[in-house]
């Protein structure tokens, strides 16, 4: 699997892109076409299997792109931002669950004592 980070930049109505840790880059009249030619260079560079890209804005004149090439086998992992993190999470989420039920129940009997009910 090749995972390839570029830095893109517009500068003067024109965008490049250059590897983050390599050698590989170009450049384009628009970020659409940058990107098609950077998932080109790495493919010559890597071409094992599959590829995913994601484009991440930071200003309206840089972004960074990523081209992930092959270790498509697992099919649900989240390329974003850290797959390694995502089931941590979903079992927080799940260990959570109960106790966000238990404030409500706590929450509707507090109303009782109160004497009134908005429904009276």
């Amino acid at each position: 699997m090749g995972v390839f980070t570029f830095v893109v930049k517009s500068s003067g109505g024109e965008w490049s892109g250059k590897q983050y840790e390599g050698d590989l880059e170009a450049c384009a009249p628009s970020s659409y076409a940058l990107q098609r030619m950077l998932v080109q260079a790495a493919l010559s560079s890597d071409s094992s299997g599959g590829v995913q890209s994601s484009y991440s804005p930071v200003t309206p004149s840089s972004a960074v792109f990523q081209v992930i090439i092959g270790g498509g086998g697992g099919g649900g992992a989240f390329i974003g931002g850290g797959a390694a993190a995502a089931p941590a999470g979903g079992a927080a989420a799940a260990a959570e669950a109960p106790a966000a039920e238990k404030k409500e129940e706590e929450k509707e009997e507090s109303d009782d004592d109160m004497g009134f009910s908005l429904f009276d």
